[in-house]
């Protein structure tokens, strides 16, 4: 666990709340929101400071509030206009903050966009790129390839080792959101969003064990069990291996 002050935890789990409240809402809009709840000494740069530590984008055209490695390629958009058919066509990937009361966590999950099916994740203390690196392998072992992998431009995944390794697979392609636009990757935000509104705010768990049992249960729960409106109220799991079945 990150050893950071008590202030600096509440201050992010507020962040959180509201931008998963308000996702539309910048770095002034939230700086106003905090300042209701308490926190009437914080900055608008501690603000951002800390918006960038917790891999949050804004849901509207602007600056993009995830880090970005300078020196990295980044890659065009593919997913615009395009007809998703069938399971492993597109996955995408993201990192989202989880705050406890003694620190905080990340999680990465990887959906597919035709099923909703949640195809990996994991938890992890820093924000290493090893850490994406061995989530992705996990479910390319599971799950097969997929054609295209979309994710933000945040260094996690403009970094070398997340590059190379993605690139070691010749049929898959990398596509990367529009500067500022996490609207481009709005299947798995839609799923954080479902993940903390449904579960993490409700539970409140205390501890980094407790937060794992609780994603554990959920990806049970929302793969297999919880019905999904998109779907026309199927579970991801029946679309993504139905799908899959009737190929083969």
């Amino acid at each position: 666990m990150i050893e950071v002050s008590a202030e600096e935890i509440a201050i992010k789990n507020a962040i959180d709340r509201i931008h998963y409240k308000e996702p539309a809402y910048g770095v002034r809009r939230i700086r106003k929101e905090l300042t209701k709840l308490g926190f009437a000494k914080i900055g608008k740069w501690l603000v951002r400071r800390y918006m960038e530590e917790m891999c949050i984008q804004v849901f509207y055209p602007g600056p993009n509030l995830s880090k970005r490695d300078k020196k990295a390629r980044t890659y065009p958009y593919l997913l615009r206009n395009l007809d998703i058919k069938y399971p492993n066509q597109v996955w995408g990937i993201d990192i989202t903050y989880i705050g406890v009361p003694d620190g905080f966590i990340y999680l990465v999950a990887i959906i597919d966009w035709y099923s909703r099916f949640i195809v990996g994740w994991s938890i992890s203390n820093t924000l290493q790129p090893d850490f994406v690196v061995r989530t992705v392998e996990a479910a390319v072992a599971t799950y097969g390839k997929p054609e295209i992998i979309n994710s933000d431009q945040g260094s996690q995944f403009t970094s070398t080792d997340y590059l190379d390794y993605i690139k070691s697979f010749e049929t898959v392609r990398i596509s990367m959101n529009g500067k500022g636009r996490a609207t481009d990757n709005i299947m798995i935000e839609r799923f954080f969003r479902s993940f903390k509104w449904e579960r993490l705010y409700l539970m409140r768990p205390e501890t980094v064990r407790e937060v794992k049992e609780m994603t554990r249960e959920y990806m049970e729960h929302y793969n297999y069990e919880r019905d999904h409106q998109g779907l026309e109220e199927v579970t991801p799991n029946s679309v993504y291996f139905q799908h899959n079945s009737a190929v083969a």
